[in-house]
């Protein structure tokens, strides 16, 4: 019986053990991956088809415009990595949200866990100006994030002739307390900037930055318990 239960204590230790090398080696991945200075953020870009989100969000990631860019078909989203003033990466995940009804199944998902919306209409196009009510009620309805940030911005500044003036635009976004911008994908007018105030604004908010830091460390360390796959396979020793 003695003998017994010292057999127990010491395979309990063993396992201990391990389980301490093994959380060692997580910590260890992180810190080499760097990610306990980087913050995860997710941006969403929301509007109606043909305004522009996906030009957007081709210029500021890659700094590239096509003129004949096809309809986004459910959701797409590129990722782009930026430093802050105290040196913290922000790894920036925007998503470009399908503008047609026929892909409004797939928003619940999509808005969950976002930080930051940004509402894009054509400036050229009253009808995608008029619709923006609808997507505001449509995130309102489905976002869990009551601390998110919310921009407006009239794309297409190029386009003539213009049918919304830049007063009434302002005049829009004060009315729902958003901040307003004008960008123009064509010609990269005003895109760095729209982008680089989203994730100022996010990094002001002490609630949102701490999500996108908690964010980060968990992604870390669920790659790192992947990579850690060997302590699944059956293991030789004092435990074996």
């Amino acid at each position: 019986m003695h003998a017994s239960t010292s057999n127990l204590k010491y395979r309990s230790v063993c396992f201990c053990s391990e389980r301490f090398s093994r959380s060692l080696l997580v910590i260890l991945h992180i810190y080499q991956q760097g990610i306990v200075n980087k913050v995860l953020q997710k941006l969403l870009l929301i509007g109606d088809s043909g305004v522009g989100k996906s030009s957007l969000l081709m210029r500021y990631t890659n700094d590239c415009f096509e003129s004949q860019l096809s309809a986004t078909i459910g959701v797409d989203f590129k990722v782009k990595l930026v430093t802050v003033p105290d040196g913290t990466k922000v790894k920036l995940s925007i998503w470009d949200t399908a503008g047609q009804e026929r892909f409004r199944t797939l928003t619940p998902n999509v808005y969950r866990g976002s930080h930051a919306a940004v509402f894009v209409y054509d400036v050229s196009n009253r009808e995608s100006f008029e619709h923006l009510g609808s997507w505001m009620e449509e995130l309102t309805t489905y976002a869990d994030n009551p601390n998110m940030i919310k921009l407006l911005v009239g794309n297409k500044i190029d386009s003539i002739p213009r049918e919304i003036p830049r007063d009434e635009g302002l005049r829009y976004a004060r009315l729902y307390n958003m901040p307003y911008a004008e960008t123009s994908a064509k010609t990269n007018e005003g895109v760095a900037q729209l982008f680089n105030e989203v994730v100022t604004k996010i990094y002001n908010h002490s609630e949102l930055w701490s999500q996108g830091k908690k964010r980060a460390l968990s992604s870390a360390t669920n790659r790192a318990h992947l990579t850690q796959s060997y302590d699944k396979q059956p293991q030789s020793g004092c435990c074996s």
